[in-house]
């Protein structure tokens, strides 16, 4: 039984791996002719540095798809394997966005992901994060700063409403995150991170 849990998880993982490993910011720009995303702007393949493009139509595109592979692949296994299925394929997800097979393990920051993984694990989780982002978003102005924030508020958020689990859910993600948004930090620190809506260079 052991056994078989263990396989169960492990299915669970992989297939949320692959299936958050799809690089939709770098196949939309690809397809509406704008070559390749990794030489726009932060080089980034998330929806933020896809609206460097000017086309707003793909940022959202890039955003809406890349929150529901995240979603899809913990639904999936929620239904399929229960709770522990569920977080196994949301941590997948959240490393394959991260870390793709498919582009040399450099992959986006997991900010649209970790919303899509949140809402389906636990729907009130990921409520307050997305309201977390809002807010801080409101008050900052500092798109990566706001996603900062809400990720980091998360464990906190999850331990209180859905219990231990989730609330380790929340921690890697939120350690993943962080991790992916390394040069914002850098840049949060010497008070050069762009606001929402400057034009910048380097994306947030």
């Amino acid at each position: 039984m052991a056994d078989l849990s263990l396989l169960s998880l492990s299915i669970a993982a992989i297939g949320g791996y692959l299936l958050g490993s799809i690089p939709f910011g770098l196949v939309l720009t690809r397809l509406a002719g704008y070559g390749d995303i990794r030489q726009i702007g932060s080089g980034n393949i998330g929806a933020t540095n896809v609206l460097r493009t000017g086309n707003k139509l793909l940022a959202l595109a890039t955003l809406v798809l890349d929150s529901g592979k995240g979603a899809i692949a913990t639904l999936a296994a929620l239904w399929l394997g229960g709770v522990e299925a569920g977080i196994a394929a949301a941590a997948g997800s959240m490393l394959g966005h991260s870390f793709p097979v498919w582009l040399g393990f450099k992959g986006g920051k997991g900010v649209a992901t970790s919303l899509g993984v949140l809402l389906a694990i636990s729907w009130p989780v990921g409520l307050a994060a997305c309201a977390t982002w809002l807010l801080a978003a409101a008050i900052f102005r500092i798109s990566s700063l706001s996603a900062l924030i809400a990720v980091g508020a998360s464990p906190v958020v999850g331990w209180f409403l859905a219990g231990p689990a989730i609330a380790g859910l929340c921690l890697f993600i939120a350690a993943l995150v962080f991790i992916r948004h390394h040069e914002n930090i850098a840049r949060l620190l010497k008070g050069t991170e762009p606001r929402i809506g400057a034009r910048k260079k380097e994306a947030a």
